[in-house]
Protein backbone atom coordinates (compact mmCIF):
# COMPACT_ATOMS: atom_id res chain seq x y z
CA UNK A 1 0.00 0.00 0.00
CA UNK A 2 1.03 3.11 -1.38
CA UNK A 3 2.18 6.02 2.06
CA UNK A 4 -1.17 8.29 0.42
CA UNK A 5 -3.12 5.17 0.45
CA UNK A 6 -2.09 4.77 3.90
CA UNK A 7 -2.81 8.24 5.11
CA UNK A 8 -6.47 7.97 3.29
CA UNK A 9 -7.03 5.03 5.25
CA UNK A 10 -5.84 6.26 8.32
CA UNK A 11 -8.21 9.33 8.00
CA UNK A 12 -11.14 7.35 7.50
CA UNK A 13 -10.37 5.37 10.61
CA UNK A 14 -9.44 8.14 13.08
CA UNK A 15 -12.29 9.99 12.47
CA UNK A 16 -14.84 7.39 12.15
CA UNK A 17 -13.49 5.47 14.87
CA UNK A 18 -13.52 9.25 17.04
CA UNK A 19 -17.15 10.46 16.32
CA UNK A 20 -18.74 7.22 17.47
CA UNK A 21 -15.97 6.12 20.14
CA UNK A 22 -17.90 7.96 23.57
CA UNK A 23 -21.38 6.63 22.10
CA UNK A 24 -19.73 2.91 21.35
CA UNK A 25 -18.59 3.11 25.01
CA UNK A 26 -21.95 3.95 25.35
CA UNK A 27 -23.72 1.39 24.02
CA UNK A 28 -21.10 -1.42 25.38
CA UNK A 29 -21.37 -0.52 29.00
CA UNK A 30 -25.51 -0.23 28.81
CA UNK A 31 -25.72 -3.58 26.76
CA UNK A 32 -23.45 -5.64 29.33
CA UNK A 33 -25.85 -5.44 32.34
CA UNK A 34 -29.08 -6.45 29.67
CA UNK A 35 -26.70 -9.70 28.85
CA UNK A 36 -27.80 -10.83 32.17
CA UNK A 37 -31.23 -9.52 32.19
CA UNK A 38 -32.13 -12.08 33.85
CA UNK A 39 -30.01 -13.08 36.36
CA UNK A 40 -30.40 -9.12 37.50
CA UNK A 41 -33.97 -9.10 37.54
CA UNK A 42 -33.63 -12.32 40.24
CA UNK A 43 -31.01 -10.82 41.66
CA UNK A 44 -32.64 -7.14 42.38
CA UNK A 45 -35.83 -9.56 43.05
CA UNK A 46 -37.67 -8.43 40.52
CA UNK A 47 -38.96 -11.60 38.89
CA UNK A 48 -42.05 -12.66 38.59
CA UNK A 49 -42.33 -16.66 39.49
CA UNK A 50 -45.33 -19.34 38.94
CA UNK A 51 -45.53 -20.93 41.72
CA UNK A 52 -44.19 -24.85 40.92
CA UNK A 53 -46.67 -27.33 39.66
CA UNK A 54 -46.63 -30.70 37.92
CA UNK A 55 -45.48 -30.69 34.70
CA UNK A 56 -48.56 -32.25 33.10
CA UNK A 57 -50.71 -29.39 34.67
CA UNK A 58 -53.64 -28.43 32.36
CA UNK A 59 -53.14 -25.17 31.35
CA UNK A 60 -55.86 -21.98 31.83
CA UNK A 61 -58.22 -20.69 29.08
CA UNK A 62 -56.98 -17.56 27.33
CA UNK A 63 -60.30 -16.22 28.00
CA UNK A 64 -59.73 -16.51 31.64
CA UNK A 65 -56.50 -15.13 31.40
CA UNK A 66 -57.61 -12.17 29.95
CA UNK A 67 -60.80 -11.79 32.30
CA UNK A 68 -58.01 -11.49 35.29
CA UNK A 69 -56.51 -9.10 33.56
CA UNK A 70 -60.05 -7.29 33.29
CA UNK A 71 -60.64 -7.48 36.70
CA UNK A 72 -57.72 -6.40 37.60
CA UNK A 73 -58.67 -3.21 35.57
CA UNK A 74 -62.27 -2.98 34.26
CA UNK A 75 -61.49 0.13 32.50
CA UNK A 76 -59.02 -0.50 29.75
CA UNK A 77 -58.57 -3.18 26.98
CA UNK A 78 -56.39 -5.91 26.55
CA UNK A 79 -53.42 -4.29 23.50
CA UNK A 80 -51.10 -7.80 23.73
CA UNK A 81 -50.44 -11.23 25.40
CA UNK A 82 -47.13 -13.16 25.58
CA UNK A 83 -44.61 -15.63 26.93
CA UNK A 84 -40.89 -16.01 27.04
CA UNK A 85 -39.65 -19.00 25.07
CA UNK A 86 -38.09 -20.63 28.08
CA UNK A 87 -41.13 -20.20 30.83
CA UNK A 88 -44.26 -20.92 29.18
CA UNK A 89 -46.00 -21.22 32.98
CA UNK A 90 -46.74 -17.21 32.64
CA UNK A 91 -48.79 -14.97 30.36
CA UNK A 92 -47.96 -11.56 30.24
CA UNK A 93 -50.98 -9.49 29.04
CA UNK A 94 -50.59 -5.60 27.99
CA UNK A 95 -53.48 -3.35 28.84
CA UNK A 96 -54.03 0.44 28.37
CA UNK A 97 -56.95 2.82 27.82
CA UNK A 98 -56.95 2.16 24.39
CA UNK A 99 -55.32 0.06 21.78
CA UNK A 100 -52.66 2.58 20.98
CA UNK A 101 -51.62 3.56 24.92
CA UNK A 102 -47.77 3.87 25.39
CA UNK A 103 -48.54 4.39 29.16
CA UNK A 104 -50.11 0.41 29.09
CA UNK A 105 -49.90 -1.91 32.43
CA UNK A 106 -48.35 -4.95 32.09
CA UNK A 107 -49.91 -7.81 33.91
CA UNK A 108 -48.40 -11.29 34.84
CA UNK A 109 -50.88 -13.82 34.79
CA UNK A 110 -50.54 -17.66 35.55
CA UNK A 111 -51.35 -19.89 32.71
CA UNK A 112 -52.10 -22.83 34.62
CA UNK A 113 -54.50 -21.09 37.44
CA UNK A 114 -55.35 -17.74 35.42
CA UNK A 115 -54.07 -15.95 38.82
CA UNK A 116 -52.22 -12.57 38.47
CA UNK A 117 -48.92 -13.04 40.14
CA UNK A 118 -48.28 -9.31 39.59
CA UNK A 119 -47.65 -6.17 37.73
CA UNK A 120 -43.34 -6.33 36.15
CA UNK A 121 -41.99 -2.63 36.64
CA UNK A 122 -39.95 -2.03 33.92
CA UNK A 123 -40.07 1.57 33.42
CA UNK A 124 -37.70 3.74 35.69
CA UNK A 125 -35.73 0.36 37.34
CA UNK A 126 -32.06 -0.02 36.31
CA UNK A 127 -32.70 -2.35 33.34
CA UNK A 128 -34.88 -0.03 31.66
CA UNK A 129 -32.55 3.13 31.84
CA UNK A 130 -29.73 0.37 30.77
CA UNK A 131 -32.32 -0.93 27.76
CA UNK A 132 -33.21 3.10 27.03
CA UNK A 133 -29.77 4.19 26.65
CA UNK A 134 -28.81 1.25 24.72
CA UNK A 135 -31.88 1.62 22.49
CA UNK A 136 -32.89 4.85 21.81
CA UNK A 137 -31.18 7.60 24.48
CA UNK A 138 -34.70 8.42 25.45
CA UNK A 139 -35.16 9.71 22.36
CA UNK A 140 -37.51 7.67 20.29
CA UNK A 141 -37.05 6.69 16.45
CA UNK A 142 -34.73 9.82 16.31
CA UNK A 143 -32.37 8.07 18.85
CA UNK A 144 -32.61 4.95 17.32
CA UNK A 145 -31.62 6.40 14.08
CA UNK A 146 -28.70 8.36 15.32
CA UNK A 147 -27.53 4.95 17.14
CA UNK A 148 -27.60 3.51 14.08
CA UNK A 149 -25.90 6.18 12.00
CA UNK A 150 -22.67 5.60 14.99
CA UNK A 151 -22.92 1.77 14.32
CA UNK A 152 -22.46 2.50 10.70
CA UNK A 153 -19.13 4.56 11.72
CA UNK A 154 -18.28 1.42 13.91
CA UNK A 155 -18.30 -0.80 10.78
CA UNK A 156 -16.54 1.44 8.87
CA UNK A 157 -13.57 1.87 11.62
CA UNK A 158 -13.45 -1.69 11.81
CA UNK A 159 -12.78 -2.28 7.88
CA UNK A 160 -10.56 0.62 7.51
CA UNK A 161 -9.30 -0.36 10.91
CA UNK A 162 -7.93 -4.24 9.28
CA UNK A 163 -6.83 -2.23 5.78
CA UNK A 164 -4.33 -0.76 7.79
CA UNK A 165 -3.35 -3.17 10.45
CA UNK A 166 -1.78 -5.61 7.34
CA UNK A 167 1.18 -2.91 6.47
CA UNK A 168 1.58 -1.89 10.09
CA UNK A 169 2.09 -5.46 11.35
CA UNK A 170 4.53 -6.83 8.99
CA UNK A 171 7.68 -6.28 10.70
CA UNK A 172 5.99 -7.26 13.91
CA UNK A 173 5.16 -10.45 15.41
CA UNK A 174 1.12 -11.05 15.67
CA UNK A 175 0.48 -9.67 19.37
CA UNK A 176 3.38 -8.02 19.88
CA UNK A 177 3.91 -5.48 22.19
CA UNK A 178 6.88 -3.10 22.25
CA UNK A 179 6.92 -2.23 25.84
CA UNK A 180 10.72 -0.71 25.33
CA UNK A 181 9.18 2.03 22.98
CA UNK A 182 7.47 4.21 25.92
CA UNK A 183 3.68 3.85 27.00
CA UNK A 184 1.58 5.30 24.38
CA UNK A 185 3.40 2.90 21.69
CA UNK A 186 2.38 -0.28 24.19
CA UNK A 187 -0.94 0.90 24.09
CA UNK A 188 -1.15 1.46 20.71
CA UNK A 189 0.10 -2.42 19.89
CA UNK A 190 -2.53 -3.38 22.68
CA UNK A 191 -5.37 -1.72 20.88
CA UNK A 192 -4.21 -3.10 17.38
CA UNK A 193 -4.02 -6.51 18.81
CA UNK A 194 -7.54 -6.54 21.32
CA UNK A 195 -9.22 -5.00 18.18
CA UNK A 196 -8.15 -7.95 15.60
CA UNK A 197 -8.73 -10.24 18.17
CA UNK A 198 -12.05 -9.02 19.19
CA UNK A 199 -12.66 -7.85 15.42
CA UNK A 200 -15.71 -10.53 13.97
CA UNK A 201 -17.61 -10.30 16.82
CA UNK A 202 -17.38 -6.12 17.03
CA UNK A 203 -18.28 -6.83 12.94
CA UNK A 204 -21.46 -8.67 14.31
CA UNK A 205 -22.67 -7.17 17.09
CA UNK A 206 -21.56 -3.28 15.01
CA UNK A 207 -23.78 -4.34 12.14
CA UNK A 208 -26.79 -6.38 13.74
CA UNK A 209 -27.22 -3.41 16.22
CA UNK A 210 -27.52 -0.79 13.15
CA UNK A 211 -29.83 -3.24 11.41
CA UNK A 212 -32.02 -3.07 14.79
CA UNK A 213 -32.17 0.38 14.84
CA UNK A 214 -34.54 0.19 11.26
CA UNK A 215 -36.79 -1.88 12.87
CA UNK A 216 -39.63 0.81 13.54
CA UNK A 217 -38.99 2.12 9.48
CA UNK A 218 -38.90 -2.09 8.41
CA UNK A 219 -42.23 -2.38 10.31
CA UNK A 220 -43.91 0.30 9.05
CA UNK A 221 -43.07 -0.49 5.69
CA UNK A 222 -44.60 -3.88 6.22
CA UNK A 223 -47.55 -2.67 7.39
CA UNK A 224 -48.15 -0.69 4.59
CA UNK A 225 -47.68 -3.31 2.19
CA UNK A 226 -48.35 -6.75 3.21
CA UNK A 227 -50.35 -6.46 6.23
CA UNK A 228 -52.36 -4.04 4.09
CA UNK A 229 -52.83 -6.70 1.44
CA UNK A 230 -54.05 -9.07 4.31
CA UNK A 231 -56.99 -7.06 5.73
CA UNK A 232 -57.82 -5.30 2.37
CA UNK A 233 -61.48 -7.32 2.46
CA UNK A 234 -62.15 -5.92 5.65
CA UNK A 235 -61.36 -2.36 4.92
CA UNK A 236 -64.59 0.25 5.18
CA UNK A 237 -66.49 -2.08 7.74
CA UNK A 238 -67.20 -0.81 11.09
CA UNK A 239 -65.06 -2.27 13.75
CA UNK A 240 -66.65 -5.54 15.91
CA UNK A 241 -68.67 -5.00 18.84
CA UNK A 242 -68.21 -8.21 20.09
CA UNK A 243 -65.20 -10.28 20.17
CA UNK A 244 -64.63 -13.53 20.15
CA UNK A 245 -63.26 -16.47 22.27
CA UNK A 246 -59.55 -15.96 22.01
CA UNK A 247 -59.02 -19.26 23.42
CA UNK A 248 -60.56 -20.68 20.07
CA UNK A 249 -58.75 -18.26 17.91
CA UNK A 250 -55.55 -19.74 19.52
CA UNK A 251 -56.19 -23.40 19.04
CA UNK A 252 -57.59 -22.52 15.32
CA UNK A 253 -53.93 -21.08 14.58
CA UNK A 254 -51.91 -23.82 16.33
CA UNK A 255 -54.40 -26.15 14.27
CA UNK A 256 -53.21 -24.08 11.12
CA UNK A 257 -49.11 -23.99 12.05
CA UNK A 258 -48.18 -27.46 13.34
CA UNK A 259 -44.58 -27.73 14.90
CA UNK A 260 -44.92 -23.94 15.97
CA UNK A 261 -45.94 -22.33 19.45
CA UNK A 262 -47.39 -19.36 19.86
CA UNK A 263 -45.06 -16.36 20.33
CA UNK A 264 -47.46 -13.10 20.81
CA UNK A 265 -51.13 -12.13 20.39
CA UNK A 266 -51.77 -8.53 19.14
CA UNK A 267 -55.69 -7.37 19.69
CA UNK A 268 -57.64 -5.12 17.44
CA UNK A 269 -56.55 -2.11 16.81
CA UNK A 270 -52.96 -2.88 17.77
CA UNK A 271 -50.24 -1.82 15.00
CA UNK A 272 -49.72 -5.62 14.43
CA UNK A 273 -52.94 -6.85 13.27
CA UNK A 274 -56.26 -4.34 12.42
CA UNK A 275 -59.64 -2.97 13.85
CA UNK A 276 -61.14 -6.45 12.82
CA UNK A 277 -58.53 -9.34 13.80
CA UNK A 278 -56.82 -10.93 16.15
CA UNK A 279 -52.91 -11.15 15.07
CA UNK A 280 -51.52 -14.25 16.76
CA UNK A 281 -48.19 -14.47 15.68
CA UNK A 282 -46.31 -18.07 15.55
CA UNK A 283 -42.53 -19.36 16.21
CA UNK A 284 -40.36 -21.69 16.05
CA UNK A 285 -39.47 -24.02 18.36
CA UNK A 286 -35.73 -24.25 18.36
CA UNK A 287 -33.08 -21.40 20.13
CA UNK A 288 -32.61 -19.65 16.85
CA UNK A 289 -36.31 -19.77 14.97
CA UNK A 290 -38.14 -19.40 18.16
CA UNK A 291 -37.30 -15.82 17.00
CA UNK A 292 -38.53 -16.05 14.15
CA UNK A 293 -42.61 -15.36 13.64
CA UNK A 294 -45.28 -16.21 11.39
CA UNK A 295 -48.55 -14.00 11.58
CA UNK A 296 -52.16 -15.72 11.30
CA UNK A 297 -54.79 -13.21 11.35
CA UNK A 298 -57.67 -14.53 13.04
CA UNK A 299 -61.59 -12.97 12.38
CA UNK A 300 -61.92 -10.99 15.83
CA UNK A 301 -65.49 -11.90 15.66
CA UNK A 302 -66.27 -15.58 13.37
CA UNK A 303 -62.84 -16.50 15.09
CA UNK A 304 -62.04 -18.29 11.69
CA UNK A 305 -57.96 -17.62 9.77
CA UNK A 306 -58.49 -15.04 7.16
CA UNK A 307 -55.17 -14.95 6.22
CA UNK A 308 -51.41 -16.13 7.44
CA UNK A 309 -47.78 -15.79 5.48
CA UNK A 310 -44.38 -15.97 6.31
CA UNK A 311 -42.49 -12.42 7.14
CA UNK A 312 -40.80 -10.60 4.16
CA UNK A 313 -36.98 -11.06 4.02
CA UNK A 314 -36.47 -7.82 5.47
CA UNK A 315 -37.85 -8.57 9.11
CA UNK A 316 -36.67 -12.60 8.67
CA UNK A 317 -33.30 -10.41 8.83
CA UNK A 318 -34.33 -8.30 11.69
CA UNK A 319 -35.62 -10.69 13.72
CA UNK A 320 -32.36 -12.77 12.84
CA UNK A 321 -30.58 -10.20 14.06
CA UNK A 322 -31.68 -9.50 17.26
CA UNK A 323 -30.19 -12.52 18.98
CA UNK A 324 -26.98 -12.39 17.27
CA UNK A 325 -26.98 -8.73 18.56
CA UNK A 326 -27.78 -9.85 22.44
CA UNK A 327 -26.19 -13.20 22.45
CA UNK A 328 -28.77 -14.35 24.27
CA UNK A 329 -29.85 -17.59 22.62
CA UNK A 330 -26.42 -20.17 23.14
CA UNK A 331 -27.42 -20.02 26.72
CA UNK A 332 -24.79 -19.64 29.59
CA UNK A 333 -21.51 -19.74 27.44
CA UNK A 334 -22.24 -17.61 25.05
CA UNK A 335 -23.77 -15.21 27.64
CA UNK A 336 -19.93 -15.39 29.03
CA UNK A 337 -18.32 -15.13 25.60
CA UNK A 338 -20.32 -12.29 24.61
CA UNK A 339 -19.82 -10.16 28.02
CA UNK A 340 -15.95 -11.40 27.91
CA UNK A 341 -15.92 -9.37 24.26
CA UNK A 342 -17.81 -6.77 25.51
CA UNK A 343 -15.21 -5.97 28.20
CA UNK A 344 -12.10 -6.24 25.67
CA UNK A 345 -13.93 -3.98 23.13
CA UNK A 346 -14.77 -1.28 25.92
CA UNK A 347 -11.09 -1.52 26.42
CA UNK A 348 -10.41 -1.01 22.68
CA UNK A 349 -12.43 1.79 22.52
CA UNK A 350 -11.30 3.33 25.78
CA UNK A 351 -7.41 2.69 24.50
CA UNK A 352 -8.41 4.45 21.38
CA UNK A 353 -9.26 7.24 22.97
CA UNK A 354 -6.84 7.78 25.17
CA UNK A 355 -4.11 7.20 22.09
CA UNK A 356 -6.08 10.55 20.91
CA UNK A 357 -5.60 12.64 24.03
CA UNK A 358 -2.55 11.89 24.12
CA UNK A 359 -1.32 12.47 20.91
CA UNK A 360 1.00 15.54 21.75
CA UNK A 361 2.78 14.28 24.08
CA UNK A 362 6.05 13.54 23.41
CA UNK A 363 7.67 9.80 22.95
CA UNK A 364 10.85 9.31 24.61
CA UNK A 365 12.05 6.71 22.96
CA UNK A 366 11.26 8.10 19.80
CA UNK A 367 15.12 8.39 18.60
CA UNK A 368 15.74 5.34 20.33
CA UNK A 369 15.89 3.06 17.01
CA UNK A 370 15.93 3.91 13.82
CA UNK A 371 14.31 1.27 11.75
CA UNK A 372 11.55 1.06 13.93
CA UNK A 373 10.69 4.88 13.88
CA UNK A 374 10.91 3.94 9.74
CA UNK A 375 8.83 0.96 10.16
CA UNK A 376 6.12 3.35 11.98
CA UNK A 377 6.14 5.74 9.32
CA UNK A 378 5.38 2.96 6.33
CA UNK A 379 1.88 2.90 8.11
CA UNK A 380 0.99 3.64 11.61
CA UNK A 381 -3.16 2.69 12.05
CA UNK A 382 -6.01 4.24 13.97
CA UNK A 383 -5.44 7.28 16.12
CA UNK A 384 -1.68 7.44 15.40
CA UNK A 385 -0.70 8.97 12.38
CA UNK A 386 1.02 11.94 10.95
CA UNK A 387 3.66 11.25 13.72
CA UNK A 388 1.94 10.37 16.22
CA UNK A 389 3.08 7.95 19.35
CA UNK A 390 6.54 7.34 17.06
Amino acid sequence: MTPIAVRRWAWIHKWSSLVCTVFMLLLCLTGLPLIYHHEIDHALGNAIEAPAMAANTPKASLDDVIAAGKALYPGKVAMYLSQEADDPSIWFLTMGDNPTDEKFKSIAVDARTAKVLGEPSFEGSFLGVMFHLHVDLYAGLWGKLFLGFMGLLLVIAIISGVVLYAPFMRKLEFGEVRRERGPRVKWLDLHNMLGIVTLTWALVVGATGMINTWADLLLKYWQATEMAEMIAPYKGLPPPTQLGSMQTSLEHAVAAEPGMKIGFVAFPGTPFTSPHHYGIFMRGDEALTSRLYKPVLIDAQTTEITDRRNLPWYLTGLLISQPLHFGDYGGAWMQFLWAALDVITIFVLGSGLYLWLKRGAPAPARAASAPAAKQEEQGMPALATEGEAR
